[in-house]
Order: C-alpha cells, then sequence, then structure tokens
C-alpha cells in the first residue's frame, strides 16, 4: 500500500516563502499523477497544483504564478514552492495520487501565513 507524507509545514509571514515535500513510499510517479491540495479551517478542500506523469503541471487560478510544483523520482518525492504567501493560503495541505481507482492520501502539514 502505497504511503504518502507531507513535511515543511511551518508558520510564516504575509509575503514570505515556504517549501512542502510529500514522500511517496513507492516510485509511483512514473505512473501517476500527483496533486497537491489544501483545506483551509471551515472551507472544503481544495485543489492547488499537479504534475502528471509526462510532466505537464496545473495551477488552481488562486495560486498561479506564486506556487510551483515540482518532482523528483530519484528521492520519491513532490514538492510545493510557495512564494509571496497571503493570509489567505493559510491551511492544512495534502497530497493526493489515485492508483487503478484506490485514493492515496497523506496526513497534512500545516501552513500558516500571518497577516
Amino acid at each position: 500500500q502505497v504511503q504518502l507524507v507531507e513535511s515543511g509545514g511551518d508558520l510564516v509571514h504575509s509575503g514570505g516563502s515556504l517549501k512542502v515535500s510529500c514522500a511517496a513510499s513507492e516510485n509511483i510517479f512514473n505512473f501517476n499523477t500527483m496533486k497537491w491540495y489544501r483545506q483551509a479551517p471551515g472551507k472544503e478542500r481544495e485543489f492547488v497544483a499537479s504534475i502528471n506523469v509526462g510532466g505537464k503541471i496545473e495551477y488552481a487560478d488562486s495560486v498561479k504564478g506564486r506556487f510551483t510544483m515540482s518532482r523528483d523520482g530519484s528521492k520519491k518525492t513532490i514538492y510545493l514552492e510557495m512564494n509571496s504567501l497571503k493570509p489567505e493560503d493559510t491551511a492544512v495541505y495534502y497530497c493526493y495520487t489515485n492508483i487503478l481507482s484506490r485514493q492515496y492520501w497523506g496526513q497534512g502539514t500545516q501552513v500558516t501565513v500571518s497577516s
């Protein structure tokens, strides 16, 4: 069973930067799209970014131009580099993948942006 473990969440000031990571227990990047989601208090979980097998990356409009998603297959890890952070970026950030119709989520990492 694939396990996803996020790390790197922290408290940062508005305008600051942070990079979160998601390590997979297996090298699944060659076969599956990987995604980042986030969930703010009292809100539904929302899509942030994705990278497909071919390396195409897509972003939610709210983070486009500020966030950069990447992956390192040798480390079985995906990253989300976040710049120009805003208080509304405060959320728990989750990585996600779907393998043969089964969903896998990490436990999440808390990102808090103070104003």
